[in-house]
C-alpha cells in the first residue's frame, strides 16, 4: 500500500464493538459523517446503541450522549457540563480544534485512562 493511501475500513461483520465503529470512522470520516460533524457522529452512535438494545446485544455502550462512561469521563477529567451531550461539549469547550479530530483525541485519552484504571493505575 502506498504511503498516501489510508487503510480500507473493515467490513461491518468484523466490528466487535462501538470502538471498532469509531476506528472505522477515523479511517475514512467522509464515508460516515458529512463535513467532519461530531454532532452527526453522535447521532450515528445513538443509532448504534438503539441497535444494541433492539437486537439484545450485551455490550456496554460508552458513548451515550450525556450519561455514558465517555461523557462522565469528560465531565470528571475536564470539568465540562454534559447537559447537552459530549458532541456539543467538544464543540463548545474546544472551539479552536476541528471537532472530529478533538473527538478522536479524547477517545484515545479515554481509552488510555480506562486501561490504566483496569491495570490498577490512577486512571
Amino acid at each position: 500500500m502506498s504511503a498516501d493511501r489510508k487503510p480500507r475500513p473493515r467490513p461491518i461483520a468484523e466490528w466487535q464493538d462501538a470502538f471498532d465503529f469509531v476506528e472505522q470512522v477515523r479511517l475514512r470520516p467522509g464515508m460516515f459523517v458529512r463535513g467532519g460533524s461530531v454532532q452527526e457522529l453522535s447521532t450515528m452512535l445513538f443509532g448504534y446503541s438503539v441497535s444494541l438494545q433492539v437486537h439484545g446485544v450485551d455490550e456496554e455502550f460508552v458513548f451515550d450522549p450525556a450519561g455514558g462512561p465517555f461523557a462522565q469521563w469528560l465531565g470528571w477529567e475536564y470539568g465540562w457540563s454534559m447537559a447537552t451531550g459530549w458532541a456539543h461539549a467538544i464543540e463548545h469547550y474546544l472551539p479552536d480544534e476541528p471537532p472530529l479530530e478533538a473527538f478522536f483525541r479524547l477517545v484515545d485519552e479515554f481509552q488510555r485512562s480506562m486501561a490504566d484504571r483496569a491495570a490498577g493505575g490512577p486512571g
